[in-house]
């Protein structure tokens, strides 16, 4: 992993002075030191070379096997979630968080994540902090089945506070081109098969600790009956991460094409892989949303409108697979500890569109 210290400074003629401007050098080669265990677990044997290159080196001589490789890119952050993790003080999970908002985008297209890189920022580098964050980048990426070949950790006195920090990262993924997935392979009487989120997630945060939290009504300690543990934890619970399961669903059965569930919610992100020839329905009485989400309904009167266009309200990924393959579908997902059910359908009807209908069972 690459691992450099923001430099606007150039006029400092040593590392002291540089010290003396808020930039610890020395902070950053600790914090590598710290996290290459942790980067060499994801590993993968396309990786060449080791943690400290400008660069993160990755054979691709593998493709070569492919009849048309299709190279997939995606980028994304974590958003205001960090917010909880430096309050609570910790930092190993909100990698997870980042690796399946990242690579959950590639494989909803067939594309198998290959490899990673993130960025840090933060005001002050605190080695033990940066390497907590990594490893749960790391160990995601074990999860996902990419390397994390490369990095960049940047110390910014002055523009974040000491404690503050935000991450990002971007992965690219190969499909072959015969096995790419979208809404040109959508088919009416398809099934909207619902895979179930591990909770929040990391989007739509900013409304969460609005109503939870900016509004007194709970602190992150609160002990809350319907979760069994605390706000906090409850909120900081990681979010999945779907790609190996969602690549051996894409290679078991006739799946058409794969939606990740982020920002906006269910229904606008499944119509973005929605031919516009088609719609689809989905029955909210197919399942019922975790306590959590019901918790930022009722705190803070929010309507079931605003709470589908900001939160998944429990559905993490979904698939739209031929009707026969459901109980394959079923069973390879529940291989991979992910439950997963029959929604929805997509019918003759033009727009491009999808409709939620039916009331969340118990709310």
């Amino acid at each position: 992993m690459t691992q450099s210290q923001n430099s606007t400074a150039s006029s400092f003629a040593s590392a002291n002075a540089y010290a003396a401007a808020g930039v610890d050098i020395h902070a950053g080669d600790r914090a590598v030191d710290l996290m290459k265990v942790w980067i060499e677990k994801s590993r993968r044997p396309e990786v060449l070379g080791g943690v400290g290159g400008f660069a993160g080196l990755f054979d691709a001589s593998a493709l070569k096997a492919y009849e048309r490789p299709l190279l997939a890119t995606s980028t994304d952050g974590v958003g205001t979630k960090v917010a909880i993790a430096q309050a609570l003080d910790k930092h190993d999970t909100i990698g997870f968080d980042l690796v399946g908002m990242v690579v959950d985008d590639l494989v909803v297209c067939g594309a198998e994540p290959l490899f990673m890189t993130d960025y840090i920022a933060t005001g002050k580098v605190i080695p033990e902090r940066v390497a907590a964050i990594v490893k749960g980048i790391a160990e995601a990426c074990v999860e996902a089945g990419c390397a994390l070949v490369g990095g960049e950790t940047a110390e910014h006195p002055g523009l974040l506070a000491p404690d503050e920090y935000d991450v990002a990262g971007a992965a690219t993924g190969v499909v072959e081109a015969d096995n790419l997935l979208g809404a040109n392979l959508v088919k009416e009487g398809d099934v909207v098969l619902a895979m179930e989120a591990s909770g929040l997630h990391s989007n739509g945060y900013s409304l969460v600790r609005h109503v939870l939290l900016n509004s007194n009504a709970y602190t992150l300690d609160a002990e809350i009956a319907e979760f069994g543990r605390t706000l906090g934890e409850e909120l900081l619970t990681p979010t999945r991460v779907y790609a190996k399961a969602c690549l051996e669903l894409a290679r078991g059965t006739r799946t058409h094409a794969m939606s990740h569930v982020t920002g906006g919610g269910l229904a606008a992100n499944l119509e973005r892989v929605m031919p516009p020839e088609l719609s689809a329905r989905i029955d909210r009485t197919t399942w019922t949303p975790a306590p959590v989400f019901d918790l930022v309904r009722r705190t803070g009167s929010v309507a079931l409108q605003d709470l589908e266009m900001t939160l998944n309200c429990g559905v993490g990924m979904v698939a739209l697979i031929d009707p026969e393959d459901v109980d394959e579908a079923v069973r390879i997902l529940a291989g991979y500890d992910i439950r997963a059910w029959a929604a929805g359908e997509v019918t003759a009807t033009p727009g491009g569109k999808v409709e939620l209908s039916g009331a969340y069972a118990g709310w």
